[in-house]
């Protein structure tokens, strides 16, 4: 049998004390092995010396930690200091190199070792002052908006923004906040939130209403299913859909109650399964569609027919006055349903226990028990709780003042200790937001928590927050007169009058 290098064994190694395989040649590991015999740093596996022995060894000064301060710099050759240290007095005596930010030894820049300055707000500044330097023509707000995203967000993230803005102000026409904000939403639409609330919070723009931005993403989404549609349909879809923002417009003019953008987006939806529906049959027009390819496309999805109607009868309605068909096709069609509620709801027995969990419960985060209390006490909806802010709570009466409702709702004791838990749950986050409710992400802006972060807040109990509001709805429809429920509530007598007839009533009184 051929002999050759011997092969490592295994053992603990007298470097580093750890249970590795250890080199023949040196009885260490392979990390001990590459010590620098000289200083023993670590050195390159294919050289013989680290890089500040070998340049000691070629006459050149030496690069590596001053054996005075600790800071790793070009090193004087006699005294192993760096040239600051060289130039001190050297009976002086300095202070242990340590990190000003976590104490540990070794000091990076600016007194701080490399972890902690990378996440100081200086980076953030330094970028600023460079860039500053770099722009012919520095913004008023410039200096703002470093310190704004130093203490608002993440410093690398703010180091980004940082950078992405000066070459966006680069090629902007004038450094307005209007100029950059619309070159920001074309080029790099990932900073434009960022900036916004930059901009709004220090009074450089108006505040931007949350219905813009609703607006956008809903004209979004309307697209979309336009674009879903098949070419030779799509024409009277884009129609259907000028028609349904023109009536949301002309009630808003005239002081009405609107239909809700959601609504036009169902509406959207139907007419673009049918559509596809229809070009999958060969159908490309709309005028040749006749009951029998409408009650086809019904028969597919029996549970959503009452919705899948209304929303076509809509449709083929204007597609008749614009001339588009000759008859109305849904004309002949029904589906009856019944009108009360059909919900799920929750029994006695299991409100007790989440009134138990939401009030004995000290695991419970506080997000959790305030939406659960104020919806299965108080009926609040999803879009009351998300814009709560600090004006609608009333400490001296214990009130707190929903949002669309007429009046102030008084707080039972256990929905006032949630609230004030939620409130010192927000002051532990240091935020400016002045909505009770707030996420990782919306603590460095003023916007509202999504609709997601309410319906996610309660997953623990595997309940969604309509479920609650329902159940509460429906004890108060059969104890309260309607006129009060409306009244107290908010809401209009075709919202509660299901409520009255409820289709399956459950064990809730």
């Amino acid at each position: 049998m051929a002999t050759g290098t011997p092969s490592a064994v295994q053992g603990r190694c007298p470097g580093c004390s750890l249970q590795r395989r250890l080199r023949p040649d040196t009885s260490r590991c392979a990390w001990c092995s590459r010590s620098c015999p000289g200083c023993g740093e670590t050195r390159s596996a294919t050289a013989d010396q680290c890089a500040a022995c070998e340049r000691r060894a070629a006459g050149r000064p030496a690069c590596g930690p001053c054996a005075r301060c600790g800071r790793r710099r070009i090193l004087d050759a006699a005294t192993q200091h760096c040239r600051p240290c060289h130039t001190r007095n050297p009976d002086t005596t300095l202070p242990p190199p340590t990190c000003e930010a976590c104490g540990r030894p070794g000091q990076w820049i600016k007194g701080l070792c490399k972890s902690c300055y990378q996440r100081s707000a200086r980076t953030v500044t330094a970028r600023a002052h460079g860039w500053a330097r770099r722009l012919t023509d520095v913004p008023l707000w410039w200096q703002d908006l470093a310190h704004h995203l130093a203490t608002h967000r993440n410093p690398v993230y703010a180091g980004d923004v940082i950078a992405r803005t000066a070459r966006l102000l680069h090629h902007a026409p004038a450094p307005t906040p209007a100029a950059l904000l619309s070159r920001a939403h074309d080029h790099d639409p990932q900073i434009a939130q960022a900036l916004t609330d930059f901009f709004t919070t220090h009074g450089h723009l108006p505040p931007t209403p949350e219905t813009d931005t609703e607006d956008l993403h809903a004209a979004a989404r309307r697209q979309r299913r336009l674009d879903a549609t098949p070419d030779p349909l799509r024409p009277a879809a884009q129609a259907f859909a000028d028609h349904l923002l023109a009536q949301r417009a002309h009630a808003t003019k005239h002081g009405l109650r609107p239909k809700q953008l959601r609504t036009a987006e169902v509406r959207l939806t139907t007419v673009r399964d049918l559509a596809l529906h229809l070009h999958g049959q060969g159908t490309s027009t709309w005028s040749s569609v006749s009951t029998h390819d409408v009650e086809a496309f019904l028969a597919r999805n029996p549970r959503r027919r009452a919705a899948h109607l209304a929303g076509l009868r809509q449709f083929f309605a204007h597609a008749h006055r614009t001339g588009l068909v000759l008859h109305d096709p849904t004309a002949p069609l029904d589906a009856p349903q019944h009108r009360g509620f059909r919900g799920p709801t929750l029994t006695l027995d299991h409100q007790r226990a989440l009134y138990q969990r939401w009030t004995r419960n000290p695991d419970t985060h506080p997000h959790e028990a305030f939406i659960g209390l104020a919806a299965l006490l108080h009926a609040a909806t999803t879009t009351e709780l998300r814009h709560l802010t600090d004006d609608a709570v009333d400490p001296d009466r214990r009130t707190l003042h929903f949002p669309g409702r007429p009046h102030p709702t008084p707080l039972d004791s256990a929905t006032w200790t949630a609230l004030r838990h939620c409130l010192d749950h927000r002051a532990e986050t240091a935020t400016t937001n002045p909505h009770i409710l707030t996420t990782r992400r919306t603590t460095t802006t003023h916007a509202p928590a999504g609709p997601a972060h309410i319906r996610d807040s309660l997953a623990p109990v595997g309940l969604l927050p309509r479920i609650l509001r329902s159940t509460r709805l429906l004890t108060l429809a059969h104890q309260l007169d309607i006129e009060l429920l409306t009244a107290s509530l908010g809401m209009s007598y075709s919202g509660v009058t299901p409520y009255l007839n409820p289709a399956h009533p459950a064990d809730t009184h």
